[in-house]
């Protein structure tokens, strides 16, 4: 299996890593981007990288060794940066990447974590890290029918989230949702005589909702930015590629806060809130990848990446 890192040159481009500088790969995969910013900050510079995924972790590992020495992999949630003060030199770091995508390893299903509805015999568990408790198939089995609605509609921008709600709620009642495969029947039927969507599978949405929801990807963010922010050089970039326009909702308005000295609301007259701007931002709409890029790597189609720098 072949791993792609997706907007590779723009990254390396808009973090312009530099001989003996440190940075932080919040989101490290296989270890795509963080191979080419290494090479970047050759001979003395070290990048400290978090996962939390451990297979993930380990082929990283195994693909970045040619750096040996030069780099320490984490098994973590990245928001829990603040917990490794003994890497001090550096988390007081030149750059900071996040590529909230889920990798190469995951989707292909290989794993049988239930990441990819391709692999239909897979459990539907979807944790990024094992350790966790939640699964999806706990969401589809316990939660509320207007919570799944609400799960499905807002993380997923599913269009039919009620009626898949109501089905799963029904099922379950008389069977427990355990593989991909049941996910996939209820799916299938609710939207059999339905128009369908063009350019994804029909549940594409469905388990990017869950997916989000088991891994509470969209706080994990809100968690993490400030946090980021706080700990880079005046100078130093954070590049943040996304996948859904939830992630890149909340990036985009937290660079567009930070890159403002007031925030109080329009209808204040007077400044109260004495906010101090922390970030310029380097890109005012995000960068997406080209058509040659896509072509290569179809997954790459939907990223889109901001990139801010500490003032």
């Amino acid at each position: 299996m072949e791993h792609i890192p997706v907007l590779l040159e723009e990254v390396i481009l808009g973090l312009n890593p530099k001989p003996n500088e440190n940075f932080i790969d919040c989101t490290v995969g296989l270890g795509g981007h963080s191979g080419e910013v290494l090479r970047r900050i050759s001979p003395q510079g070290k990048l400290l990288g978090f996962d939390r995924d451990p297979v993930a972790l380990k082929r990283a590992e195994q693909n970045l060794r040619e750096y040996q020495g030069r780099f320490d992999l984490i098994n973590d949630n990245y928001k829990n940066i603040n917990k490794y003060g003994q890497y001090t030199a550096v988390l007081e770091n030149n750059g900071i990447l996040c590529d909230l995508g889920i990798s190469s390893l995951q989707i292909s299903g290989s794993d049988q974590r239930g990441f990819s509805f391709k692999e239909p015999e897979g459990l539907l568990d979807m944790r990024m890290d094992p350790r966790a408790e939640l699964t999806a198939a706990d969401v589809l089995n316990t939660y509320r029918e207007e919570e799944l609605t609400r799960i499905l509609k807002e993380y997923g921008e599913e269009r039919h989230s009620k009626l898949i709600a109501c089905r799963v709620a029904d099922i379950r009642k008389k069977q427990k949702f355990e593989k991909i495969s049941d996910l996939l029947n209820v799916i299938n039927e609710v939207y059999k005589g339905k128009p369908k969507p063009k350019k994804i599978h029909l549940a594409t949405r469905t388990f990017q909702a869950l997916r989000i929801e088991v891994n509470g990807e969209l706080d994990n963010l809100k968690e993490f930015l400030p946090i980021g922010v706080s700990l880079m050089q005046s100078g130093a970039r954070m590049a943040i590629i996304s996948f859904h326009s939830l992630e890149d909702r909340i990036v985009k308005n937290f660079f567009r806060q930070e890159s403002k000295d007031c925030i109080c609301p329009p209808e204040v007259p007077m400044c109260r809130c004495g906010h101090k701007k922390s970030l310029k931002r380097i890109t005012k709409k995000p960068i997406v990848p080209s058509e040659e890029e896509i072509a290569l790597n179809p997954r790459a189609r939907s990223a889109k990446l901001r990139i801010a720098e500490k003032i």
